[in-house]
């Protein structure tokens, strides 16, 4: 079956452990360290019932993407599938949609880094350590895919555990005055300040769906590895099946301690709340360890980006949509000639934040969020189009389906469309819903104008056939 998905030839150094932590990763940003304040503001308490939402919607995306990628497991993924299971074309949009939104990405994490050293170096040019962590990371990825998979592994137990850290002495602030006299903080925060938990109303809550949704980029991320995971039918379900509850306890456990320790409204008063709450214990240097855990997440997005970059112009390349040479493989089964474009990008990306306005890059970097959203519908559709392509009574036989399909399917579909139509009354987001058309109108052009509705490609080699 899928007799015109490219064959691959990569490397399958990924370990379980290795997928497990790229999935806590993924779905843990800088922004549960760093933006959470302006998130609570928009919605307040009811936030926690955002995340849990949101998380549910996810958890049923990734079961879709699970479902397809046990049957199919190939690093171009959702590309190589819509290929496939929808036609051509929207293996070509989803493919370099995604590739362009990690670019963009990474371009401001790189950004990011620069700024996040400066609280050490002050007097250090930003340029420096954005090129560093570019050259860096590259690397890493040029190595091997193990080399990655432990630079990820290490990055996200340090994310890990600052939340559990902040989860544990936060409880115990709460619940034993722990920092705070032998004084209990208790809990009422959550419906007695600024209006209660619903202070926000459906406008505050869809507004913050946005948010969410956002905060969740990258957790599609382990179907990019299903092509090098030494064990995807063990390792991709056992990291699928747990993002649910991890989001519950990092995200939402997370939630719950800062807006009980904090009233939601003065929140945008005290900077990070991680910082306050650590400085509240008397930890020493609080800023200084929570700056390095933020520059540890902004890095651990750049080296996912180069990867799932350099992986997706790979599987464009067998498709027959992107050049030859990106298909090439070196002695440890790297795409180096992939990798080695999108770090060059990422370099340009260096410049580009000295040389163009901030208001411009922010139009750029609007098609990664607007992006993002196509892909995860084009995710839930793809196995949609699997599920029907099975003969009469294989689908009864699969051993990890898609629950409640096909509801969760126009679940998730509904709740995307939702988030967009949000993003229309809000200011900040409303750009993405402009420039996201022209994105697709030029990738529509280079399609047809390149001539790729005209070429197949072969299973075994993705080359080109007449």
């Amino acid at each position: 079956m899928a007799n015109d998905i490219p064959k691959e030839e990569l490397h399958r150094g990924l370990k379980e452990r290795h997928i497990q932590l790229i999935a806590i990763g993924g779905a843990i940003g800088v922004g549960l360290f760093y933006g959470s304040a302006s998130a609570i503001n928009t919605a307040g308490p009811m936030l926690m019932l955002s995340y849990l939402v949101a998380g549910a919607v996810m958890f049923f995306m990734m079961r879709a993407l699970g479902e397809v990628a046990l049957a199919h497991p190939v690093s171009g993924s959702f590309s190589a599938y819509a290929h496939h299971f929808i036609n051509p074309l929207f293996g070509y949009l989803t493919g370099w949609t995604y590739w362009f939104a990690w670019v963009v990405t990474c371009m401001a994490e790189i950004t990011a880094v620069g700024v996040y050293v400066h609280y050490w170096q002050p007097d250090l040019p930003q340029w420096i350590p954005a090129l560093l962590a570019v050259v860096a990371m590259s690397v890493i990825n040029f190595v091997s895919v193990k080399v990655y998979g432990e630079f990820e592994f290490w990055f996200a137990l340090i994310k890990v555990a600052t939340i559990v850290a902040m989860i544990l002495f936060g409880g115990a602030m709460i619940v034993f005055g722990l920092g705070n006299g032998g004084t209990p903080i208790g809990i009422s925060n959550l419906w007695t300040v600024g209006g209660g938990f619903f202070a926000k109303g459906f406008q505050g809550f869809s507004l913050s769906l946005v948010i969410v949704s956002f905060a969740y980029i990258g957790i599609e991320m382990v179907g990019v590895t299903a092509g090098e995971a030494s064990n995807p039918q063990k390792s991709l379900p056992a990291a699928i099946d747990k993002i649910f509850w991890r989001i519950l306890i990092f995200y939402i456990g997370t939630l719950f301690v800062i807006m009980s320790l904090y009233p939601y409204d003065q929140l945008g008063t005290i900077g990070s709340p991680f910082v306050a709450t650590f400085t509240k214990l008397g930890i020493p240097s609080a800023a200084g360890l929570i700056n390095f855990v933020i520059l540890t997440a902004a890095l651990s997005s750049c080296n996912s980006g180069i990867f799932s970059t350099g992986r997706m112009l790979y599987n464009l390349s067998l498709q027959g949509k992107a050049p030859a040479a990106f298909g090439q493989l070196n002695s440890r089964k790297v795409p180096a000639n992939a990798l080695a474009v999108s770090a060059a990008l990422l370099m340009v990306g260096v410049v580009l934040n000295y040389l163009v306005p901030g208001k411009v890059f922010s139009y750029v970097t609007s098609v990664a969020t607007s992006g993002t959203l196509f892909v995860w519908g084009i995710i839930v559709i793809v196995q949609m189009r699997y599920r029907a392509s099975l003969p009469a009574g294989e689908a009864a036989r699969l051993k990890y389906k898609m629950p409640l399909y096909p509801l969760a399917n126009y679940i998730v579909l509904a709740f995307l469309v939702f988030v967009a139509i949000s993003m229309a009354f809000d200011e900040n987001n409303r750009i993405a819903l402009m420039v996201a058309p022209c994105w697709f109108l030029f990738l529509l052009v280079s399609y047809f104008g390149a001539g790729y509705h005209r070429k197949l490609t072969t299973p075994a080699t993705g080359n080109d056939t007449p």
